[in-house]
């Protein structure tokens, strides 16, 4: 190795690729004797975690009960999700909520000073623990306070992963392919650094970037998701892109998503009229699951030529209002909205990846010593339709089985191979950033024009063209030059970008989050899509591959 890149060179038992709620709660459960890691593309709260509104959902009452969740989460997830990673997620959930507070996590309490317990969409139960409506921020600022607080963990801000280093990218072909770390941008030097570790976790969220409106922080470009891929694992269900119903529809603050706890507590969807139009889609009305509510304002909008819709909680008191929501109500009065007085105008937007890395009940992806968590993996939990709070509560669960996982097989003497610096020496700087940025927006046009709440075959076979040639335009790009952060992530917005059309034209139904005009109706059959890269080989499988 070039001695003058030694100093670029880290080596750790554990490496995270994220801060976000997966990623924390990893490091978090990992016993103090780890040296570990954490890789964090902006600042360590600049997560999906950290704006999440609603909460964690979790069986926590006496009316409640394991079975109903799991037959909510089903429900929701319109019966494709694996019954084993419901379950395991399902009864993680009072352990989970021990974790949380254990680090400090301060909910928000009922007048009995017991965790108060609200409803969102697709729940039968009260089973969502939060804090007040900002659940994300607390569990964020916390668990990362947390994490600064310990010795064994190393903290690299502004850190952008390029690519995991595996044994068989390095030619060592008679061994199973292993993850040995990976290549990451510190964005402050623009230098490459070398991380090395026998494990490797990615918790870096979904792919929610890839669509021009969108309630995700832009640190949600796929990179977890793209980099396995290049690595050798297989990504499943990646077409089934959650659109939130209610972001609000506002030009100064394009991504200011309305928590569905608000629905929740009574709030009504309205026409311009004052129709409550949900009633005439489904029996549940404001709280059925999101891809009916999504589907039902989408088609409003298209069928009156409106621009948005209207979310009215005006009917309760005041004071019922300001107490359960008042991050949103102080939020939307700067903006000139009273939402004890005035209706709030809001759009589908997306919001969440349902596929993802194929996992198991431990995290461990199809290479050994790596692991994918959070959005970033597919576990089996969400089927065609994530259900509200579902998420958190995975993260948390599949954190902590992964650290259990891993600390169970530390060896504790661990000698990784040599790896080559990155070798930047035959690369330029780029001379116009502009055809990054066009790239960048054409993509998210062309996803959410053709790859949205309502699909055909026809959108999709043109969204796959168009992909495929920025693709190629941006492989000879990347080749050329020297990478950065805004290449880095156009590079995995079109991978991922691809993953989801090539899924949605395989799935020839309309089930949850995927509706395609060209086959309405239910299949009997119940399968997940699975994508196969060109370096998977069938004997490196690790992990589970019944169907759905």
């Amino acid at each position: 190795m070039d001695m003058s890149n030694l100093h670029l060179t880290h080596h750790f038992d554990v490496i995270i690729v994220g801060s976000g709620g997966a990623g924390l709660s990893l490091a978090l459960s990992l016993p103090e004797h780890f040296n570990i890691a954490v890789l964090a593309k902006s600042s360590l709260t600049d997560a999906s975690t950290f704006y999440a509104q609603g909460g964690v959902a979790a069986v926590l009452d006496e009316t409640d009960s394991i079975q109903q969740h799991i037959d909510d989460t089903m429900i929701a997830g319109v019966h494709l999700c694996e019954m084993d990673a419901v379950k395991h997620t399902v009864e993680g959930g009072k352990p989970s909520v021990d974790f949380l507070l254990k680090h400090g996590v301060q909910f928000t309490l009922d007048e009995q000073e017991q965790l108060h317990l609200t409803r969102e969409g697709g729940h039968s139960q009260r089973r969502i623990i939060h804090a007040a409506d900002a659940t994300g921020r607390a569990i964020s600022t916390t668990l990362v306070q947390r994490a600064q607080e310990k010795d064994n963990i190393t903290i690299f801000e502004d850190y952008i992963a390029i690519d995991r280093i595996c044994s068989q990218k390095l030619g060592l072909a008679d061994q199973a392919n292993r993850a040995l770390g990976l290549y990451a941008l510190d964005e402050k030097t623009e230098k490459v650094h070398t991380f090395l570790a026998p494990f490797t976790a990615l918790a870096c969220g979904g792919a929610m970037k890839a669509y021009l409106y969108t309630s995700n922080p832009d640190i949600a470009t796929g990179d977890g998701i793209a980099m396995a891929y290049r690595a050798g694992c297989r990504v499943a269900n990646m077409e089934f892109n959650q659109f939130h119903p209610t972001c609000l529809y506002h030009p100064q603050a394009r991504s200011l998503l309305i928590t569905e706890a608000m629905r929740g507590e009574g709030a009504y969807l309205r026409l311009p009229d004052g129709e409550r139009f949900l009633l005439r889609f489904d029996e549940r009305a404001e709280l059925a699951p999101r891809d009916i509510v999504a589907r039902a304002i989408d088609y409003e909008i298209k069928r009156l030529g409106i621009r948005h819709v209207w979310l009215d909680i005006t009917h309760k008191d005041a004071d019922f209002v300001k107490t359960h929501f008042p991050t949103l109500y102080t939020r939307l009065l700067e903006l000139g909205i009273d939402i004890t007085q005035d209706m709030i105008p809001v759009v589908p937007a997306a919001h969440y990846t349902c596929g993802g890395v194929v996992v198991d009940e431990n995290s461990q992806t199809d290479i050994q010593g790596l692991y994918a968590i959070g959005e970033t993996s597919y576990t089996g939990l969400h089927g065609a339709n994530r259900m509200a709070s579902n998420s958190l509560l995975e993260c948390f669960v599949y954190g902590i089985s992964a650290a259990r996982h891993i600390e169970t097989h530390f060896e504790g003497s661990y000698q990784s191979p040599s790896v080559p610096a990155w070798d930047d020496s035959q690369v330029t700087n780029p001379d116009e950033d502009v055809v990054i940025l066009q790239n960048w927006d054409e993509l998210r046009q062309t996803m959410w024009n053709y790859v949205g709440i309502v699909r055909t075959t026809k959108r999709l076979q043109r969204a796959l063209h168009r992909i495929e040639m920025l693709k190629k335009e941006i492989a000879e790009y990347y080749q050329d030059y020297q990478v950065s952060k805004n290449l880095i992530e156009l590079r995995n917005l079109v991978l991922v970008s691809e993953m989801i059309v090539r899924c949605a034209i395989e799935r020839k139904e309309s089930r949850g989050l995927h509706f395609t005009l060209d086959y309405p109706q239910l299949l009997p059959e119940l399968r997940k899509t699975v994508l196969i890269p060109p370096s998977f080989k069938v004997e490196q499988v690790l992990v589970n591959t019944a169907e759905a």
